[in-house]
C-alpha cells in the first residue's frame, strides 16, 4: 500500500452490529473521503469481518451491506485505495467486491509495504496450531468452490438467514477465549524471523493491542468496534491505536515509534 498514512480497522461485523457501529463507520469512511478529495489521501486497510455475513449471488447482495458498500465505492473514487483482507465471516468475496466497489479484495496473509514498514497481516482466523484445528477442517469445506457454487442455488433469503443464524448462535463471547494470546504468540514468532516484517497485523480476536516485540518489530490488533470504534493509524514514524470521536484523526489510546522505546500515551 504506497503512500505515507494508512488506516486499518476490522471487526465491524455490519449486519449483527448495533445500528450506532453503523453510523460511526460511515461517519469514520466520510471523513477520510473529505480528506481525500482535499488532497489529503491516505489508504484503507479492513482486516476481515467487515460484514456479519457477506456472499455474492449475481444479481443480490445481503442488505445491511448496501450503505457501507456505497460509501466504501465514494471513498475509492475520491482516490482511497483500499485493501480487503478476507475474513471468516466476508470470506467469499469476488467481483462485486473488485469490480463494483473498488476494493483490493485479498484471501490469506499479505505481504508488502503499509506506510513504509514491511508489513504481514491476516485476519488470524485458522492461525493457532491445536486450539483452531476442527476449526481449518471446516473452512477447508466452507471454502471449497465446490460448496460456494452450491450456496448460491439457495434463495438469498433462506441463505443470509441460515449464515447469520449460525454465525451468531456460535457466539459465546465476542472475545477470543485465551484473551488474544494465541494469536500474539503466533506474531511474535513472525516478528523474530531473519528476515521477518517490521509490523504484523491480526484481527478476529477482538482484542485491541499495540506491543513492542523483544527483538524488535510491532504487533498490531485494531480491536472489534462492537466494543468502540478503534482502529490503527500508520505513519512511517509510528503505529498509534486510535477511537473514533467524530474529530478528524480520532483520540489517541496508544501509540509506538519505529525505535525500540517505551510507548508514547495521551492525547
Amino acid at each position: 500500500m504506497p503512500g505515507a498514512l494508512c488506516y486499518v480497522l476490522a471487526d465491524t461485523h455490519i449486519g449483527f452490529a448495533p445500528p450506532a457501529v453503523d453510523r460511526a463507520l460511515l461517519d469514520f469512511l466520510d471523513r477520510r473521503r473529505e480528506e481525500a478529495r482535499n488532497g489529503q489521501p491516505a489508504s484503507l486497510i479492513i482486516d476481515g469481518d467487515l460484514f456479519e455475513f457477506w456472499y455474492e449471488w449475481r444479481t443480490v447482495i445481503p442488505r445491511p451491506t448496501f450503505r457501507v458498500l456505497a460509501a466504501l465505492a465514494a471513498l475509492r473514487e475520491a482516490g482511497t485505495e483500499i485493501l480487503w483482507i478476507a475474513g471468516n465471516h466476508d470470506c467469499w468475496g469476488g467481483a462485486v467486491l473488485r469490480d463494483d466497489v473498488g476494493v483490493t479484495y485479498h484471501v490469506g496473509p499479505w505481504n508488502g509495504q503499509v506506510a513504509g514498514w514491511r508489513t504481514r497481516i491476516e485476519h488470524g482466523d485458522g492461525l493457532r496450531a491445536t486450539e483452531d484445528r476442527r476449526y481449518r477442517a471446516l473452512r477447508a469445506v466452507l471454502r471449497n468452490p465446490l460448496a460456494v457454487r452450491a450456496f448460491r442455488w439457495l434463495p438469498p433469503d433462506v441463505a443470509s438467514r441460515l449464515a447469520t443464524g449460525s454465525s451468531q448462535a456460535s457466539r459465546t463471547n465476542m472475545r477470543a477465549r485465551d484473551g488474544g494470546a494465541g494469536l500474539r504468540q503466533i506474531a511474535l514468532g513472525y516478528l523474530a524471523a531473519p528476515d521477518g516484517p517490521e509490523l504484523v497485523i491480526f484481527g478476529h480476536s477482538h482484542v485491541m493491542t499495540l506491543e513492542r516485540a523483544p527483538h524488535g518489530g510491532v504487533y498490531a490488533n485494531p480491536g472489534t468496534w462492537l466494543d468502540a470504534p478503534t482502529y490503527l493509524r500508520i505513519t512511517p514514524e509510528s503505529v498509534e491505536l486510535r477511537q473514533w470521536d467524530g474529530s478528524a484523526e480520532g483520540a489517541r489510546l496508544d501509540a509506538l515509534d519505529r525505535r525500540a522505546q517505551e510507548p508514547l500515551r495521551g492525547a
